[in-house]
């Protein structure tokens, strides 16, 4: 089966860039911006679970991630229909933008 994925990735300054490229074109992967990679790659299932494992044993096994390396993954689960996103490697960090909203926040975020 084909998965239509998004990866999101920050190596900072002396990440392993190459290997990650190399992948990115292996795949196809069409450029979105700065850090970011829309691609298909094939899974033995469209649930995101098994997209999630494909995508970072793929990555771990070729790129060499240090402690504050991000990669974060958005696919669509074919399970229920919905977008879901988790980071492959690293953690969220604190938005650039917090602050600057001066209104409630209210409501549940659903993709």
């Amino acid at each position: 089966m084909t998965a239509h994925i998004v990866l999101s990735y920050d190596l900072g300054l002396k990440g392993d860039y190459t290997n990650l490229y190399r992948i990115l074109d292996e795949f196809n992967a069409i450029e979105c911006g700065n850090n970011l990679a829309a691609l298909a790659i094939n899974v033995d299932a469209n649930d995101f679970d098994t997209i999630y494992d494909t995508v970072q044993k793929l990555i771990s096994k070729r790129v060499a991630i240090s402690a504050n390396d991000r990669i974060y993954l958005i696919a669509k689960d074919a399970v229920d229909d919905k977008v879901k996103g988790k980071f492959l490697f690293g953690n969220r960090r604190r938005a650039p933008w917090e602050g600057y909203y001066t209104g409630a926040h209210e409501g549940t975020d659903v993709f």
